[in-house]
């Protein structure tokens, strides 16, 4: 279409190709390579949306419930009621020490520290009573508290509990003021630990020191472990640390000392997953308790159960059957909450030795939950191939297929890890990969989205320069718009034709003609845009434009009416100065009409015109015609002249064009550029004694034509009078 010498550059590739193109490739590697790098850092924020995705697979499936060897003995609110505030005086434990080793527990842990001496203890009561003399020496003859709980511990299967610090104590005495008194800074070790590979203390939990219980109750008991826990970032608690470190030497933890206790064993086997890779497992007696690379086990936490539990005042009454203690590791803690051992773990607050419990039951029943050390491998390898699998998905296919399958890549990470753990014990990161994964359909759709926009602009562009803007504009927003078929719409049209234009082709050189034409179509149709004109067709140098359709415009008749006098004015400036630069471009001739057609589209299943069909568009293209032989520019029909009361005009008269029986009124827009022009009233006055049949109108016009002999109207009429034509009625033998 001779409209610009050539289509826009911009966009040529289709989306396809530019999703296959190299450096298009590199656009989903980006959010990966992203995700790969996070994967190493390891942040908090990524820790923490690992760990809650574990907490709620423990929520969907905790830990069954299945009967171990282990109970918790309980200083509940209840025992408090029974026996009074804590603490208990040490006679009291010695004797439910005493109870639970008669019962036939393999181990009793407690998860309390004893590190002051009795209150009510006979010396420490004569000193704050202020006994003397024979008074005094009664009371001390009295068995001493502490020398008794240490007897008990000594024939018994005991281990004693110790709090580990991370403020380095420099001596005693600062400790004493902070601990009064401090029995000692290090706990007195009782396992052996024994290396299985590379030693690596470095990866356990590090601390200075710790506060102890008292040396008498240390030196007596069978084991001796660590009460702490080291729970993440959010306070949970996750894992229960079966060894720790002080200074590079290792040292036990309450659940790691029981087992050991319970199975009467002296070494503890630390096994190191490789070269500076941590611990992977630990060996107590017959049991093999796999361990995160610090020496911690991971957790399966069960709902509450009261069958773990029995009341201490209950044990101290003789009220539970030693069947419930025989054989069992016997943990002596408490669940009041005046006490406030409480924890949070992945299924609500908990009691802190019921933690050390289920690392027990975890311990004695095989159940374990484990990340191994290849996840973080299998994890990567995950997030790369999801998320390149959706990046190209949403670059290269539709929306409704990349969604689908990015959603279904997200359910099978998800679902992988879900298996995993409920099937295997495995702790596997998925919340990582599918933020990748995510991130990377997310940030590709976003390319997809807008290089479909930019190629959409193209192609709406270049559609535009074969099929009208509005047009376009119209299918794109109204899809429908492309059926078949037509309806009934009140429209307007301009036909345009330049005058002797196949003269000019053949005195000069084609390039040039065709240059100039289009430089002249290019300004006609950006004209008719600009009033959102409809281009309707191009037939060489002619052009038909439709106003009211596709989308209906209430003002039409004064859009066409404008649009053609503006066209007109180019088309003559456009002309005189061609001609004054020697090249011989004619006059436009225009025709404007409106009337009710039939729009829509005309053609078949393999190609189709939308058009304007109906006497409208024919007369409107004879209106074009009869400038030729009016010797005028432009023909109005009465039909646009009706929209257009304000327009200035002179009647050329009713005209019966060819093909029709019926007269049209016929008018010609006054325009300033043309001068050998008689004057308007002087025009109308002598048009109307014409029309009204007056003798007199010959003797106007014959002045007129005296005066202005250059004006086309003025001769024609002049002509038809002498000729004996009678009225304003000329019938037309041409188009």
């Amino acid at each position: 279409m001779p409209l610009t010498n050539s289509m826009p550059q911009e966009g040529v590739s289709t989306m396809e190709k530019k999703a296959g193109s190299p450096w298009a490739l590199l656009l989903p590697m980006l959010p990966v390579l992203l995700g790969l790098t996070l994967m190493v850092m390891d942040t908090r924020w990524q820790q923490a949306l690992r760990n809650n995705q574990f907490d709620q697979f423990q929520r969907w499936h905790p830990r069954e419930y299945q009967p171990a060897p282990v109970r918790v003995v309980d200083i509940d609110d209840e025992s408090l009621a029974q026996l009074g505030q804590w603490p208990w005086p040490r006679t009291r434990l010695a004797q439910l020490l005493d109870t639970l080793g008669a019962a036939g527990a393999a181990a009793v842990g407690f998860d309390v520290i004893f590190s002051e001496p009795d209150r009510t203890s006979p010396k420490v009561a004569a000193d704050l009573w202020k006994l003397q003399g024979q008074q005094r020496a009664n009371v001390l003859a009295l068995p001493d508290h502490d020398e008794v709980f240490a007897h008990s511990l000594e024939k018994g299967d005991a281990v004693l509990g110790f709090a580990m610090l991370r403020n380095k104590i420099a001596s005693k005495k600062s400790a004493s003021e902070k601990y009064a008194p401090l029995s000692q800074v290090l706990p007195e070790q009782k396992s052996r630990f024994i290396y299985s590979g590379e030693p690596q203390p470095e990866w356990l939990h590090a601390f200075d020191s710790a506060v102890t219980s008292l040396p008498l109750f240390e030196k007596v008991a069978k084991g001796n472990g660590a009460l702490t826990f080291v729970p993440d970032g959010d306070g949970v608690v996750r894992r229960v640390p079966l060894v720790f470190q002080i200074d590079g030497t290792p040292v036990g933890s309450l659940v790691g000392e029981s087992l050991r206790v319970a199975q009467g064993a002296k070494n503890v086997v630390l096994k190191s997953a490789g070269q500076n890779s941590g611990l992977s497992e630990l060996r107590i007696g017959d049991l093999i308790v796999p361990t995160t690379p610090h020496g911690e086990m991971w957790v399966h936490y069960t709902r509450p159960v009261k069958e773990r539990y029995v009341s201490a005042w209950k044990v101290l009454a003789g009220q539970v059957p030693p069947e419930q203690l025989a054989g069992h590791i016997v943990l002596v803690g408490s669940s009041a909450q005046g006490l406030m051992d409480l924890r949070f773990s992945p299924m609500g607050l908990m009691p802190g030795v019921e933690a050390h419990a289920q690392g027990l039951e975890q311990a004695l029943t095989g159940h374990f939950l484990e990340r191994p050390s290849w996840a973080r491998g299998l994890e990567s390898l995950v997030l790369m191939i999801s998320g390149l699998m959706a990046g190209l998905l949403a670059m290269r296919t539709r929306a409704l297929v990349a969604a689908s399958a990015s959603v279904a890549l997200l359910g099978a990470i998800v679902g992988g890890a879900w298996w995993a753990f409920v099937s295997q014990g495995l702790l596997l990161d998925a919340a990582t990969p599918a933020l990748a994964v995510l991130l990377t359909y997310i940030i590709c759709s976003l390319w997809h989205h807008f290089s479909s926009e930019r190629e959409q602009r193209w192609i709406k562009d270049a559609f535009s320069r074969y099929v009208s803007p509005n047009r376009v504009a119209y299918l794109v927003e109204n899809p429908d718009g492309m059926a078949l078929g037509g309806q009934r719409q009140t429209c307007s049209f301009i036909f345009t034709d330049l005058a002797g234009f196949t003269t000019l082709m053949e005195g000069v050189d084609p390039a040039q003609a065709v240059s100039l034409l289009n430089a002249y179509l290019d300004e006609m149709i950006a004209i008719a845009f600009r009033f959102d004109g409809t281009l309707d067709r191009i037939v060489g140098d002619a052009v038909a434009i439709m106003f009211s359709a596709p989308v209906p415009q209430a003002d039409h008749r004064v859009r066409a009416l404008s649009c053609a006098l503006e066209m007109d004015a180019f088309a003559n400036q456009y002309a005189t100065r061609l001609q004054k630069e020697g090249s011989a471009f004619g006059k436009t001739r225009i025709g404007v009409h409106s009337g009710e057609v039939i729009v829509g589209n005309f053609g078949g299943s393999h190609m189709f015109d939308y058009r304007a069909l109906g006497d409208a568009v024919n007369t409107a293209a004879r209106l074009e015609s009869v400038n030729k032989h009016l010797g005028t520019r432009m023909c109005i029909s009465e039909a646009i002249l009706a929209d257009n009361p304000q327009a200035v005009v002179r009647p050329v008269g009713r005209l019966v064009l060819k093909g029709k029986s019926k007269a049209l009124a016929v008018f010609e827009p006054v325009t300033e550029d043309v001068v050998q022009r008689a004057p308007l009233e002087a025009y109308r006055a002598a048009f109307q004694a014409m029309a009204a049949e007056d003798a007199q109108a010959l003797a106007l016009f014959a002045q007129l034509a005296q005066d202005w002999p250059q004006d086309p109207l003025v001769k024609l009429h002049h002509e038809r009078l002498l000729a004996g034509e009678r009225g304003d009625l000329i019938v037309m033998n041409a188009k």
